[in-house]
């Protein structure tokens, strides 16, 4: 019984702290968007290119996929 005084406290703080960090993030913003960082990844750049480097081909003609220095 006598742990109920340590705990409840503990467990009354806990949450008070998650609140007020949820209130916190909602105020500065943080919560606007939740659709578009997942998305945006999907969306190539106009100024990247992507180019193949040639790998080095053994005896055999079969290239072993170590890139070409």
């Amino acid at each position: 019984m006598s742990v109920l005084y340590l705990v409840l406290p503990l467990a009354i703080l806990l949450v008070g702290t998650a609140v007020f960090a949820f209130v916190w993030s909602v105020k500065n913003g943080q919560m606007d968007d939740l659709e578009s960082p997942a998305i945006r990844m999907l969306y190539d750049d106009e100024g990247a290119k992507v180019t193949k480097s040639p790998s080095r081909q053994t005896q055999d003609g079969a290239t072993d996929g170590i890139k070409a220095r």
